[in-house]
């Protein structure tokens, strides 16, 4: 069998108000094997991206546990990166800069620096950007830059909190064909939040259906159609009406 990267063990999460207490996510279980891409979809406020955030180490999970190769996840950790909504950015910071960040915070030299933001830039199709600064970019490249940016760290496991949403449809469509094309390359674990079932059906091996809130994992459906993915394929429409249908109820 295949070894799990990341688990989630009845993870449940409570956030404290001036209201009184809210259950954001109750009981949550799900096991991502290496090498796996998984897509998380469910109704707004399921807690789809309060669990990535605490598969990041970036918030607390109030009971239970989430598991990184066994260990539990406590902080961030290097070998789990993470691409936002927000390109995020530094505005001054060149392209190259941006991309380096992480390697310069861990202590990398300045020409190894530069070695490896020019691969990943490279990449993502952007190396002749890498002296531009973000404000001259579009959208979809700043948010290529941001992908860049966490794949230059070498991450095991890379969270995407709807990295595309903000996109329109055409660039959101080219930008999927790319990360199939990194990923692909990489075999990187990919751990994507979306809204959009059709971009869920596309790019996973399994959809994670969530119920409201509190969420927990409805279902997960295998994507057992090949790649690359059609939408005009009659099974690819069967499998994401049968989704919306789950969302639905």
């Amino acid at each position: 069998m295949t070894e799990s990267v990341l688990s989630a063990r009845k993870v449940r999460k409570r956030f404290r108000l001036r209201e009184g207490e809210v259950l954001a996510l109750k009981g949550l279980d799900l096991d991502v094997r290496e090498n796996e891409f998984i897509c998380i979809v469910g109704p707004s406020g399921c807690g789809k991206s309060t669990f990535l955030r605490m598969a990041a180490g970036l918030e607390p999970v109030s009971e239970g546990e989430i598991l990184y190769r066994g260990q539990p996840v406590k902080t961030p950790r290097r070998e789990v990166g993470m691409v936002f909504q927000e390109y995020s950015l530094l505005p001054w910071r060149t392209v190259e800069d941006n991309v380096a960040l992480g390697l310069e915070f861990a202590g990398t030299g300045r020409e190894e620096r530069r070695k490896v933001a020019r691969e990943y830039l490279e990449l993502v199709d952007l190396a002749a950007f890498a002296r531009a600064m973000p404000h001259e970019l579009s959208g979809g490249m700043r948010q290529r830059v941001a992908i860049a940016r966490a794949l230059a760290n070498r991450p095991d496991v890379l969270l995407m909190d709807e990295p595309f949403g903000a996109l329109d449809a055409h660039t959101r469509i080219l930008l999927q064909r790319e990360l199939l094309r990194i990923w692909q390359h990489h075999k990187t674990t990919i751990l994507f939040v979306t809204h959009g079932v059709d971009e869920a059906v596309y790019l996973a091996d399994r959809v994670v259906v969530m119920s409201a809130r509190p969420g927990t994992v409805r279902a997960v459906v295998p994507v057992d159609i090949p790649r690359p993915r059609h939408r005009g394929d009659p099974e690819y429409a069967r499998l994401t009406a049968s989704i919306l249908e789950m969302l639905d109820s």
